[in-house]
């Protein structure tokens, strides 16, 4: 009896640290979007992307910083996200 619960237990946790180490590991494409929202919160202003809302609630469209050269250039979108970034990522989080 012990020795079949002593088997179940370490079964059960072998599979769970497996499916921890799955669900840990993050796809190109949620590193990505990981980093347009880490991007755009530090972006000082409301208008970091065409996309963002100005403080009357409207599209900022080409009053973003994305939209005006030189200045910031926060990532908006994943195409903005280099493989780079990516895997830079990944050596930074143990990924």
């Amino acid at each position: 009896m012990i020795r079949r619960f002593l088997t179940f237990t370490t079964v059960l946790a072998l599979s769970l640290s497996m499916v921890a180490g799955q669900a840990a590991r993050k796809t190109d494409a949620e590193i990505k979007q990981l980093l347009i929202k880490e991007s755009i919160a530090t972006y000082k202003g409301t208008c970091a992307c065409p996309y963002s809302k100005d403080s009357a609630g409207k599209n900022c469209g080409a009053r973003s910083a994305y939209s005006k050269p030189g200045g910031a250039s926060p990532l908006c979108y994943e195409i903005d996200v280099t493989q780079k970034m990516v895997d830079d990522y990944r050596k930074k989080n143990g990924q």
